[in-house]
């Protein structure tokens, strides 16, 4: 006996030793990609992605397509990028569940299972295909990212019937505006411009009290009148008290100038302790300080299962969080031809990924009551035929239990634009970036044409750390 309990120490030992390098966050086993990238050391993140060759067939393959794609679309290598976000969308396109590794994370945690990523994400990484081709002077492939996109959010619309979800996109339809605009195809600019109108009013204000940009309504009324829309002119300059509006004559070209500010939150565990009340043939698992309660069906399991789970009485149970990495800068202006005017919010991806995580936390305290219920029994079970080796498995089972931390984290915290109206011929414009007073400035020089319309992006990687100061002293144009 002593013998075999010596045996079981061991095995206990490694398997906490292997089970406790496990038990970091998707955010801290890629520290060393993390810190180059937040530092603007692109060229080193880089190299950390490219030496982890296992990565791209792993379980995190999403994430590793599409960070790849981001870094090297900072390093204005679209081309390279594009590859990468195609294989992100495919994957999204191709992904099917694989029920083997869906049973084994109710056994284990659901990092067994491959990530197929956030609703959000899938659109984001179109955005930057799009923007890649429109710096690479593809407008044509830049629309057909546009209509892969519409489809997405079609498929969003479909999944999601209920009016509090997140299942309309008034970012991705003003992206898909200025393009078709730039194309000068205006009817179908209009047509995106007005999508995003009504998602901003009937959705974005109330879900994430996000008010539409300024710019769109002039976007609209523009492209309205160039298709000689009347009666759509009259009815938004009434209804926005913009009744002295009036198109300017354009004599030169525009930028149209993203601003990606900080960083998306990371994902981290949080532990939730329930109470447990069995009455007839179901358990319901309780927390009051939330206020939630969910019923478990004892119907089909044997008398023996049935008591592990009447055996318990509180547990805890591993869910994911998000963790805002607030902006550092406040807020940004561009000064041009001695004018100067704000760059808007368009897309606060931040309260996008909490609202995304929020609308399904149901099924997923569902789901990992059911995993943590299931190893409890389990438990229970080898427990009454071997104490030693059932404490054992309590052991492996508290340190397995585990949420899924794995997120897109390079995307940005928020996005910025305006559009600034230039002369033809070569210009020169300065942006401020303001953080407390204080102000940062970077300036352009742009060379545009009669009619042109000209893409801009540049991101500040600054950003804030809960308790951990200000990360990031980089900024990047392209």
């Amino acid at each position: 006996m002593c013998f075999r309990r010596s045996k079981i120490a061991k095995g206990l030992a490694i398997a906490i030793v292997v089970l406790t390098a496990s038990c970091a966050t998707y955010y801290q086993t890629n520290q060393s990609f993390n810190q180059d990238f937040e530092r603007g050391n692109l060229e080193s993140a880089l190299a950390t992605l490219q030496s982890d060759t296992k990565e791209a067939n792993s379980k995190r393959q999403f994430l590793y397509f599409v960070n790849k794609g981001l870094v090297l679309s900072m390093m204005s290598r679209y081309e390279e990028s594009n590859s990468y976000f195609e294989k992100a969308f495919l994957f999204g396109e191709d992904y099917r569940r694989n029920y083997l590794y869906e049973a084994a994370s109710y056994l284990t945690n659901p990092n067994v299972t491959t990530y197929r990523g956030e609703d959000h994400e899938h659109l984001m990484l179109l955005y930057y295909k799009a923007i890649n081709y429109l710096k690479l002077g593809n407008t044509e492939a830049a629309l057909v990212e546009c209509r892969r996109v519409n489809i997405r959010l079609q498929q969003l619309s479909d999944r999601y019937q209920n009016e509090n979800k997140f299942q309309r996109d008034a970012f991705i339809h003003t992206l898909m505006g200025l393009i078709y605009e730039a194309d000068k195809d205006y009817n179908n600019a209009f047509i995106a411009y007005r999508n995003a109108v009504t998602i901003y009013e009937e959705d974005y204000e109330r879900l994430f009290s996000i008010a539409m940009p300024e710019q769109i309504k002039t976007d609209l009324l523009r492209t309205a009148w160039l298709r000689g829309f009347t009666n759509e002119v009259e009815f938004y300059k009434e209804k926005w008290g913009l009744t002295d509006f009036e198109v300017p004559q354009t004599t030169g070209g525009e930028v149209i100038f993203f601003w990606h500010n900080g960083l998306a939150p990371v994902k981290a565990e949080w532990g939730i302790n329930f109470v447990i009340d069995r009455r007839d043939n179901w358990v319901y698992f309780h927390n009051r300080e939330l206020g939630i309660s969910f019923p478990f069906s004892l119907e089909g399991y044997d008398k023996n299962e049935k008591d592990g789970l009447a055996s318990l009485e509180v547990f805890r149970v591993a869910f994911p969080r998000y963790l805002e990495r607030p902006q550092y800068f406040q807020g940004a202006t561009i000064s041009a031809n001695g004018s100067e005017q704000p760059l808007m919010l368009l897309e606060d991806i931040n309260k996008i990924a909490f609202k995304s995580l929020q609308q399904r936390m149901h099924l997923e305290l569902s789901k990992a009551l059911i995993r943590v219920a299931l190893k409890k029994v389990t438990e229970h079970q080898v427990k009454k035929e071997d104490k030693t080796l059932g404490s054992v498995l309590g052991v492996i089972n508290a340190i397995t239990e585990k949420a899924d931390t794995r997120n897109w984290q390079t995307l940005p915290h928020s996005i910025y634009y305006t559009r600034i109206a230039l002369p033809p011929g070569q210009s020169q414009v300065t942006l401020k970036l303001n953080e407390g007073g204080r102000e940062t400035t970077h300036d352009f020089t742009y060379n545009l044409t009669q009619g042109q319309i000209l893409f801009h992006t540049f991101t500040s990687l600054e950003s804030r750390y809960p308790n951990y100061g200000t990360f990031g002293t980089n900024s990047y144009r392209d």
